[in-house]
């Protein structure tokens, strides 16, 4: 089962990946070998290799937690998919075996990796990290399905605080939560406040007639909290994946009754600050793991929200090769695009 196997390994913390040649020897119980088409990027990559996780016992390893690809072979055990499957690969764990993570090797070097990773044209999964791609979903698309989409999504649909009266926020707009907003519009909510720094991500928000889009950074930006809802926010979704984010958050509910809701954890070792008084006067947090999304079940609901939602999510996605990995790190970074993924490359 040799395959020519290309991956972007990091090496070393806070240095660019390295992409080399890899193999396995042999797939073990509940393990799926797949061709990997799509890979997405999140900022949890860029934590990891920054060290923000706190200390790397695992170097050098492989990344990557969403993506699409084809199944290529399948170990014992397995029936959730068979060889040409198409299927979208996730973080969030469904149906099937939880296998043991596999190992790779680089010129006799063992390369460590999760029972996830996409960024190479081919990986070994566990089966519980797969779910079958529905037909029609382009298989682009199909890679912001195995994290941005269902924490972006799940962190709406999945928490019962539904009422066309409240005033809805999602601070931070990457590719979590742009995908909050989405799922915020197609629930027919209208009082919607976008929060980001991002001029550019800015503009094109208020072209999706997102009636109130507001840069964190301007001095007017409580002022105009106030005037939108005098009472503070009902509800706050946080996708940025920092303290600051989250205390932004909390600092603009409504006092007496406002919920926040956070996707992500910041740095490894960073605390949040709130003043206890507010939450004894009515406010509370609650964090959420991948949006509470059921991936088997909930992958299809999402998918035909946004299908008939009719938004081409091509326009709002940047596809890099796979060569050029490190640069679409980079720009992922800068926090310009709403969501980057890589095209692999094959040889076979």
């Amino acid at each position: 089962m040799k395959k020519d196997i290309q991956c972007a390994v990091l090496e070393k913390i806070k240095k660019p990946l390295k992409i080399k040649n890899l193999n396995f020897r042999n797939l073990k119980y509940g393990q799926v070998l797949v061709k990997i088409i799509f890979s997405g990027i999140c900022k949890t990559q860029l934590l990891e290799i920054a060290g923000a996780r706190g200390k790397d016992r695992w170097l050098p390893h492989a990344l990557g937690h969403e993506g699409s690809g084809i199944v290529e072979a399948v170990g014992k055990g397995v029936t959730k998919v068979k060889i040409g499957d198409e299927v979208i690969l996730t973080w969030i764990k469904s149906l099937g075996i939880d296998s043991e993570s596999p190992k790779f090797y680089s010129e006799n070097k063992i390369i460590n990796a999760g029972k996830i990773t996409t960024f190479s044209n081919y990986s070994v999964i566990s089966e519980n990290r797969i779910v079958k791609k529905p037909k029609n979903m382009p298989m682009d698309i199909a890679a912001l399905f195995g994290c941005a989409i269902p924490t972006g999504m799940g962190m709406i649909l999945n928490n019962q605080v539904h009422d066309k009266k409240n005033v809805y926020a999602v601070v931070g707009v990457g590719g979590v939560g742009f995908f909050s907003i989405l799922a915020l519009k197609a629930m027919g909510f209208k009082k919607i406040i976008a929060i980001d720094n991002s001029n550019d991500k800015n503009r094109i928000l208020k072209k999706m007639k997102i009636k109130h889009v507001l840069n964190n950074k301007k001095k007017d930006f409580n002022e105009r909290i106030n005037a939108i809802s005098k009472n503070g926010v009902d509800v706050c979704y946080e996708a940025t994946g920092t303290i600051q984010g989250i205390e932004l958050g909390f600092s603009i509910l409504n006092k007496k009754k406002g919920k926040l809701i956070f996707a992500s954890h910041p740095i490894s070792g960073k605390k949040i600050k709130l003043d206890p008084h507010e939450l004894i006067s009515g406010k509370t947090i609650a964090g959420t793991w991948g949006g509470n999304t059921n991936p088997d079940i909930d992958i299809k609901k999402y998918f035909k929200i946004l299908d008939k939602s009719k938004i081409n999510l091509k326009n709002f996605v940047k596809i890099y090769s796979f060569k050029d990995i490190n640069k679409a790190l980079i720009k992922t970074k800068e926090n310009n695009i709403f969501r980057t993924i890589i095209k692999m490359s094959h040889l076979n």
